[in-house]
């Protein structure tokens, strides 16, 4: 007898959400009534942040939604949010929603931590004798019971995010939405809201989790989507669907972020991981080969330059660092296109999520003159059998050999 099928609690049925994007004109903005007028008229272009989304969450499941940035994933949590609306399509919910998107974003500075839990508390959707019987609960999870009576304002940065996400972390909807809210707190603070959320996941809850950290999605989620460019790509078990995500080029104006650049004179126009055969995005293991491409693009000419490359891991830690600058020789770039090939004979990752930033900068100078932060983001899978912080390449020699003495 085959398994009744579980109810759905969300569905997105054929979404698509459009932007209207006014296109500037060349001679530029003029603060005149006439230039203003004339503004208004500016031609204007469609952006499809989502196109034909179908997908539904059955109760019970963690969904998760990854993508690099730009792909969509916000526009998702605003429709389910209800901050936004399709521009076609139909979304059904069954049940009570909570979103997670900003953690804390509803205090009040000169009121106090309790204070900002009822008002916090009240914004979420929890009734007030809700609040009170979770009160110590709250107050425990975010580490700051001594500080309860103080006013907000003069929390540290890590107590604020702290009790916003503890607030969070005690409500009881049927459906929560999540998103990034695990890059609030330490290391040991995060791995307590991986465990909040796992005890809501095994609870029944429906959850919809987006977030760029790989490692946690993996961990917590049943199933995931990865979005491209407003659309599904695919969907299915976590480890499946990392993999391809892992292997789909990430183009730098999709992730740059904000960040002090010295000039536009030169720009990096996408990483990638290959093996030292030339394939794209091969499988990544401790102790094995591998090499990455970096294209760019050079307006001016630079007589010398240093790339760099940082590798994170999901709490921000930084594992490695490769520079050019050791190198005797200069690198002097010419106007024009080009691309840059590092290599590793033997990675020295162990097991995990690892997240490469690469910068250009002249030699000496402070400010970057591109940066593009999370250009690819990788999982390094188990290799040579060997335990610790990381893998160093070695060699074993036997150089004397022992005889059993006779009788």
């Amino acid at each position: 007898m085959s398994a009744a099928p579980k109810e759905v609690d969300l569905a997105f049925e054929h979404v698509s959400k459009r932007y209207v994007v006014k296109q500037e004109r060349a001679e530029g903005g003029s603060r005149s009534l006439l230039g203003r007028l004339r503004a208004l008229r500016q031609p204007s272009a469609d952006f499809w942040a989502l196109r034909d989304v179908s997908f539904a969450v059955e109760r019970g499941e963690v969904l998760g939604i990854i993508g690099h940035n730009g792909a969509g994933k916000s526009t998702i949590l605003k429709l389910l949010s209800n901050i936004t609306s399709p521009t076609t399509g139909r979304i059904r919910i069954n049940g009570r929603l909570s979103a997670l998107i900003e953690v804390g974003s509803g205090f009040h500075p000169e009121l106090t931590g309790r204070e900002n839990i009822f008002l916090n508390g009240a914004i979420l959707g929890m009734r007030r004798s809700e609040i009170s019987a979770k009160l110590d609960s709250i107050a425990d999870f975010a580490g700051i019971r001594a500080f309860l009576d103080v006013p907000v304002k003069r929390f540290s940065s890590g107590m604020y995010v702290r009790l916003g996400f503890s607030i969070a972390a005690h409500l009881d909807p049927d459906i929560l939405l999540l998103d990034e809210v695990l890059a609030v707190g330490d290391a040991a603070f995060q791995e307590k809201c991986l465990g909040r959320i796992t005890e809501l996941r095994e609870a029944g809850k429906t959850i919809v989790f987006i977030s760029h950290d790989l490692a946690a999605v993996e961990r917590i989620c049943t199933r995931v989507i990865l979005m491209r460019r407003g659309q599904i790509v695919t969907s299915g078990a976590p480890a499946e669907v990392i993999a391809e995500y892992q292997r789909l080029p990430a183009v730098s104006r999709h992730n740059i972020e904000p960040t002090i650049v010295a000039d536009d004179s030169a720009k990096i126009e996408l990483v990638e991981l290959r093996d030292l055969d030339g394939q794209p995005m091969p499988p990544v293991h401790t102790a094995a080969p591998i090499a990455m491409r970096i294209h760019y693009t050079v307006r001016r000419p630079l007589p010398d330059v240093v790339f760099e490359v940082l590798f994170n891991r999901p709490d921000h830690e930084l594992a490695a660092q490769w520079t050019t600058e050791e190198n005797g020789e200069p690198i002097a770039l010419d106007p024009g296109e080009g691309v840059l090939e590092f290599r590793c004979d033997e990675l020295g990752f162990m097991p995990g999520i690892y997240h490469a930033t690469v910068v250009i900068r002249e030699r000496g100078a402070p400010e970057a003159i591109d940066r593009q932060w999370g250009a690819v983001t990788f999982r390094v899978d188990p290799g040579k059998p060997v335990a610790g912080a990381f893998y160093m390449s070695h060699r074993w020699t036997l150089r004397t050999l022992a005889h059993r003495a006779e009788g």
